[in-house]
């Protein structure tokens, strides 16, 4: 790897390591999500430095284009100024844990570095081949050896398209009605809406008297 290269590959590395612990320490929605485009672009980056231009392209449009959008569709429909109640229940346990966690990383980080530098057990790295991280090899091999399970991850897939339209259609134990009893019920009561002060949304079906009286009772199938 040249200077270049190297100097490339800790821009990127640092970061990732900025993007991920602006995620993990801002209590901001927001910044956190910001955070982790951040920490998105830089591992694409990491991706290119290993050639891997698929993988860099994939990141950049599955996760950078569509998942922190989404991310950020959920903020701003919970508001952005949403953040959850202080806890500090068992901090000194998590407090305990992540150092724990991190003194590890960092050990292994370290006798990695150790092994590729010991001169009685290198590490040497093989030159990929020419093709390697592009379309032509990657396709390849998933249209080929990983045949099978793209088409059950594939699958996969498509049961939870089902089974979230099975769970956005339920009416959270709200009787529907039937088109005869919604005739029926623009008959009986021809001027009907909601009273001030009541709740109503996607799956409400509540029939309230304009005048503020009592509301209708409901009609089931």
């Amino acid at each position: 790897m040249t200077a270049i290269g190297t100097i490339y590959f800790w821009v990127c590395a640092l970061v990732a390591l900025g993007g991920a612990l602006s995620v993990v320490v801002s209590k901001n929605p927001i910044r956190g999500a910001m955070g982790l485009l951040v920490l998105i672009l830089s591992v694409a980056g990491l991706f290119l430095s290993l050639h891997a231009q698929f993988l860099a392209a994939i990141q950049l449009i599955v996760y950078a284009g569509a998942i922190v959008i989404l991310f950020l569709f959920v903020i701003m429909l919970l508001g952005p100024s949403a953040a959850t109640p202080s806890d500090r229940r068992g901090l000194a346990t998590r407090v305990f844990g992540g150092g724990l966690f991190g003194l590890a990383a960092l050990g292994a980080l370290t006798l990695v570095a150790l092994t590729m530098r010991a001169e009685n057990h290198p590490l040497p790295m093989p030159n990929p081949d020419a093709g390697f991280g592009g379309i032509d090899a990657f396709g390849s091999i998933l249209f080929a050896d990983a045949l099978v399970p793209f088409e059950i991850s594939s699958a996969l897939l498509m049961v939870a398209v089902v089974g979230a339209i099975a769970v956005a259609k339920g009416r959270q134990g709200v009787p529907s009605l039937s088109k005869s009893e919604q005739e029926a019920a623009r008959i009986a009561l021809p001027t009907t809406s909601q009273s001030e002060g009541a709740e109503g949304g996607v799956f409400s079906h509540e029939i309230h008297v304009a005048d503020g009286g009592e509301p209708a009772k409901e009609h089931s199938a």
